[in-house]
């Protein structure tokens, strides 16, 4: 059986070379482009993101990622979302009192970190719900984050019919300030960090590995 072939979908966003490398390593036959048909088709897409919210959004929509990421959803077929591109996946973001509206895969609002250091920058934990295929064999380990803004309310209501969603949490702050938010999100076919597994050294390299065989 071949390595599967995983899409990173090229749209203006830094840090795509280190993504890819950890792909390959991870198992995966990678390609970085913005074509259509390349990421529609792939085994597995991956959405990176770095810097502002609406300025990825732009990004996105001049290579119609959205579109892309909505077909891809629709047909069962897997997408990964990570920092930034965790984020636009959610209904919008408010940066500096603008808002912008994301992918809308998922009911939610991006917004400021409430802690008194910000950004967010360097190794964390993250709480772990049971049965995570995606941190399956990392479920204690530390991540690395740099972010000033995240998802602080999962509102997302199944109607029971469909597996519920495996949200995992972080906190930032000290101790008693501490503000929680979304970690990583696991949902059918559709899934997010917001940490860079490709920064998290063995831990990271383990997640994606579990996400690439899952494809």
């Amino acid at each position: 059986m071949s390595n599967p072939e995983v899409v990173v979908l090229d749209y203006g966003s830094g840090n795509v070379r280190s993504v890819v490398r950890a792909l390959e390593r991870a198992g995966a036959r990678v390609e970085l482009t913005a074509d259509r048909t390349a990421a529609r088709e792939a085994d597995g897409l991956v959405v990176p993101g770095v810097g502002a919210f609406a300025a990825c959004m732009r990004g996105l929509q001049a290579v119609h990622g959205p579109e892309v990421i909505g077909r891809r959803l629709a047909g069962g077929r897997p997408v990964l979302g990570i920092c930034v591109g965790m984020q636009v996946l959610f209904s919008r973001g408010v940066e500096h009192g603008v808002e912008t509206d994301g992918c809308d895969e998922w009911p939610g609002v991006v917004e400021r970190l409430q802690a008194p250091v910000v950004p967010h920058m360097g190794w964390n934990t993250v709480e772990v719900p049971q049965g995570s295929p995606l941190f399956a064999g990392v479920e204690g380990e530390r991540f690395y984050f740099v972010h000033s803004y995240g998802v602080r309310e999962w509102s997302l209501v199944t109607n029971g019919r469909t597996r519920p969603p495996l949200v995992t949490w972080a906190a930032h702050g000290p101790s008693g300030r501490e503000d929680r938010f979304v970690a990583a999100v696991e949902n059918g076919p559709l899934t997010a960090t917001q940490f860079h597994p490709e920064k998290s050294g063995d831990a990271g390299a383990r997640l994606l590995a579990n996400w690439v065989s899952s494809l």
